[in-house]
């Protein structure tokens, strides 16, 4: 009898545990297959588990990024990612371009509240869009730092990107209408040699995303898009309604990073990771260390 009777008791404290299980508290999140996705996916995963008991568990690298992550959050696979805006106003809403930031952002932010029951959150400060680059020094010394200041010298300058750049309207055939530059030579390059070319001295400009990491190795300066002709693609946190509703403090944890990250900041990191091998996590917590968020 009393061996029954441990048995049974056996039997009510696994199922117990079990239960105790079933109730733990968890979010998922996600990041895109790049050194920037990762460092503030695990920014919102360390502010998560700092500041409350809900555990985090990490998909990260995900293949395909938006497009594979989109359909798993409406599955609810992924409860929380990095997004930015002109990706979910493109690419997943397919709406037409939009150039003004904030009517991006509240448009953005309305129509997945209304199509998928997502919410966006506060944005981080930086705007991870298409710009063009050139030596700082040279920059600096010509008196560049428009996009218009380049076009009045841009007959002095050659211009290196990749092919897909040169043939996109919103690529460098508008840039030309918008802003009439006149480069005396253009080059085709590989993504991946652009850096090494405007190193070498082979071109004067290129074009690049505003948070590159080897815009830092390179000591270039992002020019700025005065008149506002690539749409804005700044970053903030995508997060289920369901699981908002569900724990409501995550909302206030997560915009403590709301305007709290520049580009040259986002640079620096993604320069961590990209060329110092330095580990995701390692860089996000000092990060928010410094910040005095952890």
């Amino acid at each position: 009898m009393k061996k029954w009777m441990g048995l049974v008791l056996l039997v009510m404290l696994v199922l117990l545990a079990a239960g105790c299980q079933n109730q733990e508290k968890k979010v998922v999140i996600a990041s895109k297959p790049m050194a920037e996705s990762y460092i503030i996916a695990e920014m919102m995963g360390q502010l998560i588990e700092a500041n409350s008991d809900i555990k985090v568990e990490y998909k990260m690298g995900i293949g395909g990024g938006t497009s594979n992550i989109q359909p798993a959050m409406e599955a609810s696979e992924i409860d929380i990612y990095p997004e930015y805006t002109g990706t979910g106003w493109l690419f997943v809403l397919k709406n037409e371009l939009v150039t003004d930031p904030e009517t991006l952002y509240e448009g953005v932010k309305s129509q997945y509240q209304e199509k998928y029951n997502f919410a966006w959150l506060d944005r981080y400060g930086f705007n991870d869009t298409y710009a063009l680059a050139m030596d700082k020094s040279k920059a600096d010394s010509m008196g560049i730092n428009t996009f218009s200041d380049l076009a009045a010298q841009s007959n002095n300058l050659s211009l290196g990107a990749e092919y897909d750049f040169y043939e996109r309207e919103d690529g460098y055939p508008g840039l030309v209408t918008a802003y009439g530059f006149n480069f005396k030579e253009t080059k085709e390059l590989d993504i991946g040699l652009k850096y090494k070319a405007i190193g070498e001295g082979q071109v004067d400009v290129i074009n690049n995303f505003s948070t590159d990491g080897l815009l830092a190795e390179y000591d270039l300066k992002v020019l700025k898009d005065d008149k506002g002709f690539f749409p804005a693609y700044e970053a903030a946190p995508v997060i289920r309604q369901e699981i908002l509703d569900k724990y409501p403090e995550l909302k206030a944890i997560l915009n403590q990073l709301g305007g709290k990250i520049n580009d040259q900041e986002m640079q620096q990191m993604n320069y961590y990771v990209e060329k110092e091998n330095r580990d995701a996590g390692d860089v996000a917590a000092e990060f928010l260390k410094a910040k005095g968020l952890l």
